[in-house]
């Protein structure tokens, strides 16, 4: 049986794989920009996840009935019950490889296979981009921010909870239960913790990222204070097991920790780069212009990457990734610091 050219790229997606795809995509007269593509280091092996079956996805056991399904970029958790099956997101990357995998799993525990209750980790469509594939009879469950931002998105493949909550919610169904909580904005307005106490179990998305560094500028998060403020309250938690959304394996404690370490050394870094760079050529070479965005723009990617290198250096081969986005979390960290604890460096009071 021949599979789409998408599965194949999900299932295969190697270097090897990806540079055909990128080169056509770059054009005949551009095909020489792909050598130019950076080279990173390895991946740990501690960083990576089970492999992939034929269909593109893992599913596993995380401790009795709950269990975790991924496809290397994203994850999804579901328990299955006496009454049906409780769903946590719905990634699109995985998209019909969730439904695969919910039937892999009931039909070998002989549990209903049908997906009764849908809860949302946060509104953003690449966490629950599928959740249309469930039909309009599962029950949805989200912060009372997810309905209202869902409302005005109006995504056809994203409906509305039609079950809200503002703080706390205990979700009961056949015996089993799953503690909802929103400890205020942090990756986005609305993300909330879902703890499954039986399993010791917390899945917070966005926040952690086991063996790997955080995404791209602190995982594009809208509160960052809040956001680091997450990683005290999920480690707060007393779980064993973290699903983190994202990436091919679960958490550990030792994950979480580990995170931390990152972050704090990296405030450390920017502050003491903040402290020690010398912002006059900025200022030289773009003030008599009037260009003060070149200022700024030249003096805070300096920062930026002064601060990220003894950091990269310090966390290669032991965080994955710690060369692609410690410096645009470096950035991150350094816009937070300057407008929300006011770190503001040379553009501080002027005497």
């Amino acid at each position: 049986m021949v599979h789409s050219s998408r599965r194949t790229f999900l299932t295969q997606a190697t270097a090897a794989s990806a540079l055909p795809l990128a080169v056509g995509l770059l054009g005949r007269g551009d095909a020489r920009a792909a050598g130019a593509l950076p080279d990173y280091a390895p991946i740990p092996e501690a960083s990576k996840g089970p492999a992939l079956n034929d269909k593109g996805y893992f599913v596993g056991r995380i401790d009795g009935d709950l269990y975790w399904v991924t496809d290397s970029s994203y994850q999804a958790m579901f328990l299955t019950t006496s009454q049906g099956v409780v769903l946590v997101d719905a990634p699109p990357t995985i998209g019909h490889n969730l439904l695969r995998a919910i039937e892999e799993v009931t039909r070998a525990n002989g549990r209903p296979r049908k997906v009764t209750h849908l809860v949302y980790s946060h509104s953003h469509a690449d966490h629950i981009g599928a959740a249309s594939i469930l039909g309009k009879d599962v029950i949805r469950i989200g912060h009372t921010e997810t309905a209202r931002f869902l409302r005005r998105d109006a995504d056809p493949n994203r409906p509305a909870p039609t079950l809200t909550f503002d703080d706390h919610h205990v979700l009961r169904v056949g015996g089993e239960s799953l503690e909802l909580a929103h400890h205020g904005p942090n990756h986005s307005p609305d993300n909330i913790f879902v703890y499954a106490p039986k399993q010791e179990t917390l899945m917070v998305v966005d926040v952690l990222y086991p063996g790997w560094v955080p995404f791209k500028n602190l995982a594009v998060s809208q509160n960052i204070p809040g956001w680091l403020r997450a990683h005290d309250i999920a480690m707060r938690y007393p779980w064993r097991t973290l699903v983190g959304g994202h990436l091919g394996r679960l958490g550990t404690r030792a994950d979480g920790h580990l995170q931390q370490r990152y972050l704090a050394d990296l405030q450390t870094s920017v502050r003491n780069t903040v402290a020690g760079l010398d912002p006059a050529p900025f200022f030289d070479k773009y003030g008599p212009a009037g260009n003060a965005w070149a200022i700024f723009d030249g003096y805070l990617n300096a920062v930026a990457q002064q601060a990220a290198a003894p950091v990269i250096a310090d966390y290669l081969g032991t965080l994955a990734a710690a060369d692609v986005f410690t410096k645009d979390n470096a950035f991150g960290l350094l816009e937070s610091m300057r407008i929300d604890t006011g770190l503001l460096g040379p553009f501080g009071i002027h005497p």
